[in-house]
C-alpha cells in the first residue's frame, strides 16, 4: 500500500456491526487504515465490554502499523442520546441543563462524562449540538439542544465544549451551518432551510463563530440544502465548498478538523449515494467522513477517493491537508496515552450526586394552580401514560412506557393506564369514564400529536371535577396542548432519573427550579 493510500484511509470513520472487533473493521484498519470507529449501542454490552472493545481497537492498529492512536467516538451527548449502558452515570441531555439557566452545569455535566468516556476508552465525542432549536416541529434536533435564544445554545454550548475539552476528549460542534430551524430529518431526506444570509448570520451561525473563537476541535456538517449559502440547487452543506471551505475557513476562521454527518443517512445516500458523497465532501473540504454501518459502502468510498486522486478530480495537496490537520488534532490530545479502566469512576457517586442535583433543578412547573404538590393522602389518582410516537433514528431504542414503573414505586396505589401513541375513541373513553372515581390524573407524554384532541378529554374529564397535571416527560411542546390543564410540569427527556424527579416534584418530596428554554404557549 502506498503512504498516499494510507493517508485516503485515513479520511475516513468507520462503523461496525457487534461487540467485538469485527472481521469488517479488521480489514479496515489492515488493509484501508482508517482513521477510525464510530460506535453505537449496538456495539455496547456493559462497561467491561466496551473497555475491552476499544483497548482491542487500539491493539489492531499497532499491529497493523499505525504511528497514531484511533480515533474513537460516538454520540453521547446525555439525554435522549446516548450510547453508553445503564452502568455508566445518566446524565441530564442538552435542555435539560440549559433549563437550570445555569452554564456552569453545562462544564461540569461535559467534564464528568469526559472522565467517564475516557476511562472507557473513548477519546472523542461527537457533541456538543449547537443548533438553535427555533422550530417547535422539529422532528430530529429539539431537546438535543440547549434552546431557540442564540445567547443561550452559545453560552452553554461553549462551557460544554470547554467540558469535555478538560476531561481530554476532542469534541465536535454539530450540525453545521444549522439544524434547528428544519422539520424534516436528514436521516430520513434532505431539509432545506431558507433563511437569508444575514438571518443565518446573527443566528444559526453565532454559536459555531463563538466556540470557534473559544477554541473548537472538530466541526461536523449537516445534510442540509441553504439557498442562501449554496446557489446549486439541493447541494447540502456537506457537499458545497463554498459552506465548509468559504464560509466555515475563511469567514468563520476555523483551523480545526471538518467532519461529516454519517454519509449513510438518505439526504446522500438516497440522492448523491454514499461513495461518491465522499468524493464530493473532500473536495468540499471535509477533512474526515463518516460511514457508520455498511462495510461494502465504505471500501466503495475509499476506493472513489483513491480513484479521483488518480485522475485529479481530488488533488493530492487537499489529502495532504486534511492528514495535517487530522494528525495535528490527535498529538494536541495525547491519545496515545490510554486511561486505566476505572469501575468506581464509571456511574460513581460523585458524578451520580451531579446529574441528580442537575435533574432537580431543571425539571419545570410552568403552570400550577394551587394544585401542586398533590395531597394524594386518601385519594384517588388516575396516571394515563401515552406511549412513545416520536423517535428519531439519532436516538437510541427506549421502552415505550416510563412513567408507569415509576409510579408503582412513589404512588403504589395510583392506577395506572397505557395509551397507544394514537389513541382509539374507545381508549379516550375509557378515560373519561375512570375519571368520575378519581381526584387527579396524572397525563404523561413524550410528544403528542395534532391529530389528537388532548384539550376536549382533558375538559371532558374536568367536568368530573378532576383535577389534572400534564407531565411532558421528553418535548416541552407538549404543554400547549395542556393549557387546560391545572398544573403542567417539564422534564425534558423521558430518562429515569428525569422523570423520577418530576414524579418526586409532583409528590412534593422535592422543590425545582427550571425554567422553560424554549417558547411553548
Amino acid at each position: 500500500m502506498s503512504s498516499m493510500e494510507k493517508k485516503i484511509g485515513r479520511l475516513i470513520i468507520a462503523g461496525f456491526h457487534g461487540k467485538e472487533v469485527s472481521a469488517d473493521i479488521k480489514n479496515l484498519i489492515y488493509y484501508y487504515h482508517v482513521a477510525g470507529v464510530i460506535l453505537f449501542s449496538r456495539n455496547i454490552d456493559n462497561t467491561q465490554q466496551l473497555k475491552k472493545l476499544t483497548s482491542a481497537l487500539q491493539e489492531e492498529a499497532r499491529v497493523a502499523g499505525y504511528q497514531k492512536p484511533l480515533l474513537i467516538c460516538l454520540d453521547q451527548e446525555n439525554g435522549i442520546v446516548r450510547r453508553l449502558g445503564e452502568e455508566a452515570t445518566i446524565f441530564p441531555g442538552s435542555m435539560a441543563i440549559s433549563a437550570t439557566r445555569q452554564p456552569d452545569y453545562a462544564f461540569r455535566i461535559s467534564y464528568a462524562t469526559g472522565e467517564e468516556l475516557r476511562a472507557l476508552g473513548i477519546n472523542w465525542n461527537l457533541a456538543p449540538v449547537l443548533d438553535i432549536n427555533s422550530n417547535p416541529y422539529n422532528p430530529v434536533i429539539g431537546v438535543r439542544s440547549f434552546g431557540e435564544s442564540v445567547d443561550q445554545v452559545s453560552s452553554f454550548g461553549k462551557q460544554a465544549m470547554k467540558g469535555l475539552q478538560e476531561a481530554g476528549i476532542i469534541t465536535t460542534l454539530k450540525h453545521f451551518p444549522g439544524h434547528g430551524d428544519t422539520e424534516v430529518d436528514s436521516h430520513l431526506e434532505m431539509p432545506v432551510v431558507t433563511h437569508d444570509i444575514e438571518r443565518l448570520r446573527m443566528e444559526e451561525l453565532q454559536p459555531f463563530q463563538d466556540c470557534i473563537n473559544a477554541g473548537a476541535d472538530v466541526v461536523m456538517s449537516a445534510h442540509i440544502h441553504f439557498p442562501a449559502l449554496e446557489s446549486q440547487h439541493d447541494l447540502p452543506a456537506t457537499l458545497s465548498k463554498h459552506i465548509l471551505t468559504n464560509v466555515l475557513r475563511h469567514q468563520l476562521n476555523f483551523r480545526g478538523v471538518v467532519t461529516t454527518d454519517c454519509l449513510e443517512m438518505e439526504a446522500i445516500s438516497h440522492t448523491i449515494g454514499t461513495a461518491r458523497g465522499a468524493v464530493q465532501a473532500i473536495q468540499a473540504g471535509a477533512d474526515l467522513v463518516i460511514i457508520s454501518h455498511t462495510y461494502s459502502k465504505q471500501v466503495e468510498a475509499i476506493q472513489a477517493i483513491q480513484q479521483a486522486v488518480e485522475t485529479g478530480d481530488i488533488k493530492k495537496g487537499r489529502i495532504n491537508q486534511s492528514i495535517m490537520r487530522i494528525n495535528e488534532l490527535i498529538d494536541n490530545y495525547k491519545l496515545d496515552k490510554e486511561q486505566e479502566y476505572d469501575p468506581q469512576l464509571i456511574g460513581g457517586f460523585d458524578h451520580e450526586q451531579l446529574a441528580s442535583q442537575v435533574y432537580q433543578r431543571s425539571v419545570t412547573v410552568e403552570k400550577n394552580e394551587q394544585v401542586l404538590p398533590l395531597d394524594v393522602e386518601n385519594k384517588q389518582v388516575l396516571v394515563v401514560e401515552v406511549a412513545s410516537l416520536t423517535k428519531s433514528k439519532a436516538e437510541d431504542q427506549l421502552v415505550d412506557t416510563i412513567l408507569s414503573p415509576i409510579i408503582k414505586e412513589y404512588l403504589p396505589n395510583a392506577e395506572t393506564m397505557v395509551l397507544s401513541a394514537q389513541p382509539s375513541s374507545d381508549q379516550m373513553q375509557a378515560v373519561i369514564k375512570k375519571s368520575v372515581n378519581v381526584d387527579y390524573i396524572i397525563f404523561g407524554t413524550v410528544g403528542l400529536t395534532l391529530d389528537i384532541k388532548w384539550q376536549e378529554l382533558i375538559q371532558a374529564c374536568q367536568t368530573n371535577f378532576v383535577k389534572i397535571v400534564g407531565l411532558a416527560m421528553k418535548s416541552p411542546y407538549d404543554l400547549k396542548y395542556f393549557s387546560k390543564a391545572d398544573a403542567v410540569i417539564c422534564t425534558y427527556e423521558s430518562t429515569y432519573p428525569a422523570v423520577t424527579m418530576a414524579l418526586r416534584a409532583i409528590i412534593g418530596e422535592i422543590e425545582t427550579a427550571g425554567e422553560l428554554p424554549v417558547d411553548v404557549f
